[in-house]
């Protein structure tokens, strides 16, 4: 592989991003792999304090939803994982259910290549239901690009969607960059702001209140190896974005 290919994906970072929200996993992922042998579980829970009230494309309305996500990931070797999703919806008016999954390989880019930034691709792939979901089978592939400086953190997700079934069917490859910066203030505590972008298919871009662009104030948690804890809350600047949504991810390794 290339060595050029990580400044390849930064540059992907000015390119434009993805039309349809999706709130299971609200998370910029760090380009590190979970160890061999060893299993992480995660647990994405957020509430969506402020959102969309009205059904679109035979999709249920999020307002005062809760949604709940297990995370699955396996390490196979020191540069090879897959994890897997079970999607859920607790809410009113029938809005509590089991909503899909999805399994994602990832491949890292090993530590004994020394490449200056940390990369890794992810491609995710899964099924969810209508009523949650317009697109009801969808593929993400998510490039990851990370770096720490001393106490400063970046990581950059320029990924690219395709539905495959649902009002995007063929609207083509979709690209939704999601950024992350954060600063250690103490061993412990990194606090930090998270960008989660989409703008429509590449080409055909929407209007700028049919995008969606929204920023989280975040803090992440390091106090054992073991264990990850990320907590935010998120607000969105256009009319496509939910107002208002609390997050948090829990997560321990075995």
């Amino acid at each position: 592989m290339s060595k050029s290919i990580p400044f390849f994906a930064l540059l992907l970072l000015f390119s434009i991003a993805v039309k349809a929200q999706d709130n299971y996993e609200i998370q910029v992922y760090g380009s590190e792999t979970v160890e061999k042998g060893r299993t992480m579980l995660e647990l994405h829970s957020n509430f969506t304090a402020d959102g969309f009230k009205e059904s679109d494309n035979g999709e249920l309305p999020d307002q005062h939803v809760f949604h709940e996500t297990i995370e699955i990931t396996h390490g196979w070797t020191s540069w090879f994982e897959t994890g897997f999703y079970i999607f859920n919806s607790i809410g009113s008016e029938g809005r509590t259910a089991y909503v899909g999954s999805h399994i994602r390989p990832r491949v890292a880019a090993p530590a004994e290549w020394k490449w200056p930034v940390g990369v890794s691709l992810s491609t995710e792939f899964g099924y969810q239901k209508k009523a949650f979901s317009a697109n009801t089978c969808t593929l993400e592939i998510r490039p990851i690009v990370d770096k720490k400086w001393d106490k400063l953190y970046v990581a950059i997700n320029p990924t690219i969607d395709k539905s495959f079934a649902g009002p995007d069917k063929d609207a083509g490859f979709i690209f939704s960059p999601n950024v992350k910066g954060s600063y250690d203030i103490s061993k412990v505590v990194a606090l930090g702001l998270e960008y989660y972008g989409s703008t429509g298919p590449f080409f055909h871009y929407d209007s700028f209140q049919q995008q969606q662009h929204q920023l989280f104030v975040a803090t992440d948690l390091t106090y054992s190896a073991d264990w990850e804890f990320n907590g935010g809350i998120g607000y969105g600047f256009t009319k496509a974005t939910d107002k208002a949504i609390f997050k948090i991810i829990i997560g321990r390794r075995f």
